[in-house]
């Protein structure tokens, strides 16, 4: 092992350490063609990983130059150290040859106990073990007198028959344990008793009263019946589901039937009133489609934009094209959005393969007014500025995007740009809006990152005024 790393009174002298450890040398060798000195575990530590040079001057080492220093030794073992327990309390100090025989002394020190107990601990805690803790100590029981060691007593305390104990069930008895057994079985008045109905224990005296509120205590049917032996805690369901004689509402109630009748005669009623209960139902179901629509429309209008600016991606741009190439005319329609809060509901739609005399070269855009909510509160006709665009989605820290704009002024006689009816649908393809046929061509959209990830980006922004905004 390595040198001594004991607490030194004063740091021991350089000649006195290992330069491999830098501790105290423990069992000091010195290599004779050097002068060089070390622990002797250290030094074969070092020369095991096949370096056969003095760690210090890194000369050739000899094996058989190599020998004890005694005196060195004895030198090191005079040195004054504190005891290794100092931490824990202990004064002690003196020469460290000195420390195996404090040992055999220091109360700090950890001993095994004499009784041979399996059990370690320092000298000072020896005499409380011995006393109360050893399970190898011997002890006589007070109440049988018989002798025990601290192990077995341990065993034996709390099981002596002899021991004068009180009852259990705190009824206030007291008798030696061996009789305990019967008193608690057949005469004593705070003993337990199962119910025989629900299996629950219960204090003797009390267990009449609990019959009760028994859950499993057999009952009646108030609905006079006939069941038998119902158990209390299943009379409702009893009532609810299997009583022939409970009252029970219609199966048709939510359709507004109000009718109430024994539930063994429900069949007959349900079958003599088909056609009202159809009729009901058929109501019912125009009420809620009434309501789900009703909901939808104010579903679209919370998620409809309200400040005049819509962004729309097409996505899966190259199938879109693809199929408005297949079909003529064929067009896509965005989400409605509206110029401002209270204001035009608008909507843009896109022919990818052109419409007019764009088709086939150019991707249109147009725009047309739908009915809104705020129509009648709003001037007419439109006559807002509307600027399109397509975005350019190339990275702008490589370079400026350059999108590409187009903005017109509604012409107040165009009919798109009147007030719209509230009958007409908002695919209403009759109704082809206000813009570009020939907005951008084919060849153009390819040359710069306008189709990015297979989608492109349209912008369609309204031009109002701040005071109408306000």
């Amino acid at each position: 092992m390595p040198g001594y790393d004991y607490k030194f009174l004063e740091k021991p002298k350089r000649r006195f350490q290992c330069p491999l450890c830098s501790k105290a040398m423990r069992e000091p060798v010195q290599v004779s063609t050097c002068g060089h000195r070390f622990c002797d575990t250290c030094l074969q530590e070092f020369l095991s990983e096949g370096v056969f040079k003095c760690p210090e001057d890194q000369l050739p080492l000899d094996y058989a130059k190599i020998y004890p220093d005694p005196e060195l030794e004895q030198q090191i073992l005079a040195l004054a150290i504190r005891c290794i327990h100092s931490e824990e309390g202990c004064r002690w100090t003196g020469q460290m040859k000195q420390l195996q025989s404090h040992f055999s002394t220091c109360a700090f020190n950890v001993i095994p106990c004499p009784n041979r107990c399996n059990v370690k601990l320092t000298r000072r805690d020896l005499p409380e073990h011995l006393q109360h803790d050893c399970p190898k100590r011997k002890v006589k029981c007070e109440f049988c007198g018989s002798e025990f060691t601290g192990e077995a007593f341990e065993n034996h305390q709390g099981i002596c028959p002899q021991e004068s104990v009180y009852c259990e069930n705190k009824c206030g008895a007291r008798m030696m344990r061996r009789l305990l057994a019967q008193h608690t079985m057949a005469e004593c008045p705070k003993r337990t008793q199962p119910c025989k109905y629900c299996g629950k224990e219960f204090v003797y005296d009390t267990i009449q009263n609990h019959q009760y509120h028994c859950p499993r205590f057999p009952v009646q049917c108030p609905n006079q019946c006939g069941a038998p032996n119902i158990a209390r805690e299943d009379l409702a369901t009893h009532v609810k589901e299997s009583c022939g004689s409970a009252l029970v509402l219609c199966p048709f109630k939510e359709a507004g039937c109000k009718h109430r009748c024994p539930k063994l005669v429900i069949g007959r009623h349900l079958e003599e009133t088909t056609k009202s209960h159809l009729t009901m139902m058929c109501n019912l179901v125009g009420r809620q489609r009434q309501e789900i629509a009703e909901l939808r429309r104010d579903l679209e209008e919370l998620s409809v934009s309200h400040d005049g600016v819509l962004i729309w991606k097409l996505n899966d741009y190259s199938r879109k094209l693809q199929e408005a190439k297949m079909h003529s005319n064929h067009e896509f329609f965005s989400p409605p959005f509206y110029t401002h809060r209270y204001g035009y509901k608008l909507q843009a739609s896109a022919f990818l393969n052109g419409n007019g005399s764009g088709e086939g070269s150019h991707l249109s855009v147009y725009i047309r007014v739908l009915p809104g909510e705020y129509d009648n509160l709003l001037e007419w006709p439109f006559s807002y500025k509307v600027t399109f665009s397509i975005l350019d989605q190339s990275d702008p820290s490589l370079s400026k995007p350059q999108h590409i704009t187009e903005t017109f002024n509604p012409d107040p006689n165009w009919k798109n740009f009147q007030k719209p009816s509230s009958s007409r649908s908002s695919l209403d393809e009759s109704a082809l809006g206000f813009g570009y046929p020939k907005f951008v061509s084919h060849e153009e959209i390819r040359k710069r990152n306008y189709i990015r990830d297979n989608a492109i980006f349209l912008k369609a922004s309204i031009e109002i005024p701040q005071k109408i905004m306000a």
